[in-house]
């Protein structure tokens, strides 16, 4: 009996399931009768398994009732009409540099005038984009120009400057479009430049090459060489003045994605009660509830649109963004502060994009990075409650179970979240305005395909046996507005 009743090292009785042996070790559990005291429950992993999916579709549902949905955008113009300009007193030729014209109030000015911004949806140069509108674009013509417009055109004293020592105001007399990417624009010299000199350049040099400079320069590159109008003038009983065509909306479109997850189990199975979590089927469908949303952030973020085979694919934030939307560089080996800010600059240009709806989602590294550069100077460099950091940690909270930090910067505050699911790619950053992507879950003839279980019943194969088989199944895409109120930071 003593043999029988032995506490030692005899393992779980496993009715021969290893091959007939009655001490093998796939169902090994340990000695037959000691708990080994491990508690009620078992630890595991807590993780924000999907931060993007869920923002979408918490803060940013649009359902839609047709797999292939189509939508407009609204982009007004108003603050975007300026020209780069190249010209001469006498011609509209370029002459192969900065062009020098007189500087004398009433003398006639001629401008090539061109714009990177297609008037047909406003589509416009987006910063580190070389595939977007420059100037020269057969469909970016400056439309907009109207006689009666008055013009700040800035100028400099010597050629092929980028910066600006002053500015013309030009009214313009004259408009010709019958061209191919640019406007003959006749004017008069309202105001010269603050300048001695009795003739100035243009800050031209070869403006359709500066405006192909996206990839590699910021913005404020750009705002010397933009001359932008600054109202206008008209007789005393002139009548109307002439207009022009302003095209608000651009379209595009989007396609739905159907992910399926299925869990099965026997009846059997489902009838066992287990240690720890009894029920092995509410395990499972718990788990591939995880799986199917961790799937769907998965394709959001990396997915690109297309269809093939009749297979539908929705368009992922990092391809879409990455292609069309504002693109920097981010080595946090090398990456200044104050470069950094430079990006913001561009990114959160109060004319197209307020950034109050953006959200930044990061990797690892750079989520560190960020918390090391916004608590540096009060770690380090406050002094009492008198200076405050431009860059600086202002605390943290739980957006939607998420968290998230929030980091004050002088164009507004910044409203991070880690996503690891960026973590291995080249993708460090990624700013995504939310009022301008929507997550479109098919709904339709009462019929809501928004993450829906179907429950069904299938016979295993010549056993008879019958077992529960459910399904998790969502079809949705993502709409995409305004490339450059978006960003992607990437190595």
């Amino acid at each position: 009996m003593s043999d029988i009743l032995s506490v030692g090292s005899t393992a779980d009785q496993n009715s021969g399931i290893d091959g007939g042996s009655r001490e093998g070790d796939v169902l090994d559990t340990g000695v037959l009768r000691r708990k080994y005291n491990f508690g009620d429950k078992v630890s595991e992993l807590s993780i924000a398994q999907d931060p993007f999916f869920r923002f979408v579709s918490k803060v940013s549902k649009a359902p839609t009732d047709d797999p292939s949905f189509k939508f407009t955008e609204r982009r007004q113009s108003f603050h975007k009409r300026y020209v780069y300009v190249n010209g001469t007193t006498s011609t509209y030729a370029v002459d192969g540099g900065g062009t020098n014209v007189e500087n004398t109030t009433g003398n006639t000015v001629y401008l090539k005038a061109y714009s990177d911004m297609g008037s047909g949806g406003n589509l416009q140069n987006i910063y580190g984009q070389t595939s977007q509108t420059h100037a020269g674009d057969s469909h970016a013509q400056p439309e907009f120009l109207i006689p009666g417009q008055i013009l700040k055109v800035n100028t400099h004293t010597t050629a092929d400057q980028s910066t600006s020592n002053g500015y013309q105001v030009v009214m313009i007399d004259s408009v010709d479009l019958n061209t191919s990417g640019y406007a003959k624009v006749k004017g008069t010299l309202i105001k010269p430049s603050g300048t001695s000199a009795s003739t100035v350049y243009f800050l031209d040099n070869d403006i359709t090459a500066v405006s192909a400079t996206g990839t590699t320069q910021n913005t404020e590159y750009y705002e010397p060489f933009r001359n932008y109008v600054v109202g206008t003038a008209h007789k005393a009983g002139s009548g109307y003045p002439e207009t022009w065509d302003d095209q608000l909306f651009s379209t595009g479109y989007g396609q739905t994605q159907i992910w399926k997850t299925t869990m099965a189990m026997n009846n059997t199975d489902r009838a066992t009660v287990l240690k720890y979590e009894g029920n092995e089927w509410a395990r499972i469908w718990k788990e591939k509830l995880i799986e199917h949303k961790w799937d769907i952030e998965q394709s959001l973020l990396f997915g690109t649109q297309s269809s093939n085979n009749s297979v539908n694919y929705t368009q992922g934030a990092v391809d879409w963004i990455g292609t069309y939307g504002n693109a920097f560089s981010l080595d946090i080996a090398t990456k200044t502060q104050d470069d950094f800010l430079d990006d913001l600059s561009t990114y959160l240009d109060p004319r197209y994009n307020s950034g109050k709806a953006s959200v930044f989602f990061c990797n690892t590294s750079v989520w560190n990075w960020l918390h090391k550069l916004g608590g540096y100077f009060n770690n380090n460099l406050s002094i009492g409650s008198n200076f405050n950091a431009d860059f600086a940690v202002m605390g943290k909270k739980a957006v939607l179970g998420l968290n998230s930090t929030n980091i004050s910067t002088p164009f507004g505050d910044m409203n991070v979240v880690r996503n690891v699911h960026l973590d291995g790619t080249n993708v460090k950053l990624l700013g995504i305005n939310m009022q301008y992507c929507k997550y479109r879950p098919l709904v339709g003839n009462g019929i809501n395909r928004d993450t829906s279980v179907y429950v069904g019943v299938q016979t295993l194969e010549n056993s008879g046996v019958d077992r529960r088989v459910d399904q998790i199944l969502t079809e949705a895409g993502m709409q995409w507005e305004m490339p450059e109120c978006h960003a992607v930071w990437t190595a």
